[in-house]
């Protein structure tokens, strides 16, 4: 059974007498353990897709079901819940709170968990030494540098032990040495087997995933669902350590 199941689902918008499609019966299985890429320019509906994937928002039409659960008129809270338990996301600009250390950001999403204050550190510990990170601890987000910002946001989204990441322009906000680097971290933490879903704009993103699909005007472009032609700029060469990462 696939991780995601995403059957006829549409998202319609309705501004005044217009009525928007963003989302056109779009249907979709992601494999557990998969590490692919949602592509598409702005507009196109993938942010769209990823929010309903991603247990944001409640499609228009049509059914979701993550890990074996049908998800049905969900109410906000269950929406909450099963985000808490189920998906990780890793933002193009960190979105990491400046008052609070690296260790507080990545402790957040376990707030509500029950666990102990010494179980939470336990465990944020644990996801800061998997992207290389423990050292920095104790440092807050102005004191580090973007691509140590978004590794502690990869640590954050991992926390939880989520059977789903989704990464929205995860290097946007870096330069290209650095994007590379937490693409290679991405690829580790799929070789793992974490299933992860880049969504991008940006075709050469894109293209270090084995699989990808392309958004056009809220549907899925028949032809997308494959590799992409041409070559990667990120990926080629060595791969790069993690620890020695920026």
């Amino acid at each position: 059974m696939a991780l995601v199941e995403l059957r006829h689902i549409s998202k319609v918008y309705r501004l005044g007498g217009e009525e928007i499609r963003a989302l056109d019966d779009v249907s979709l299985d992601i494999a557990s353990g998969e590490f692919m890429s949602i592509i598409g320019p702005s507009g196109s509906g993938k942010s769209t897709l990823m929010h309903i994937l991603g247990c944001l928002d409640s499609p228009t039409c049509g059914t979701l079901q993550l890990d074996g659960t049908l998800i049905h008129d969900a109410s906000p809270r269950q929406l909450a819940a099963i985000r808490n338990r189920k998906i990780g996301f890793v933002f193009q600009f960190f979105n990491l709170l400046p008052k609070l250390g690296v260790l507080q950001n990545v402790e957040l999403p376990m707030v509500y968990s029950g666990l102990s204050a010494r179980q939470r550190r336990e465990r944020a510990m644990e996801a800061l030494r998997l992207v290389g990170m423990e050292n920095r601890a104790r440092h807050r987000p102005s004191q580090l540098s973007g691509g140590q910002q978004q590794r502690a946001a990869i640590a954050r989204a991992l926390v939880n032990n989520p059977r789903l990441v989704f990464a929205d322009e995860p290097t946007g906000n870096l330069d290209s040495h650095t994007g590379e680097v937490i693409l290679e971290l991405f690829r580790q933490l799929n070789r793992e087997g974490r299933t992860i879903i880049l969504v991008t704009h940006d075709p050469e993103i894109a293209a270090v995933t084995p699989r990808r699909i392309e958004i056009r005007d809220g549907k899925i472009a028949p032809e997308a669902d494959a590799t992409l032609a041409g070559t990667a700029r990120f990926g080629t060469g060595a791969p790069a350590s993690a620890a020695a990462a920026p």
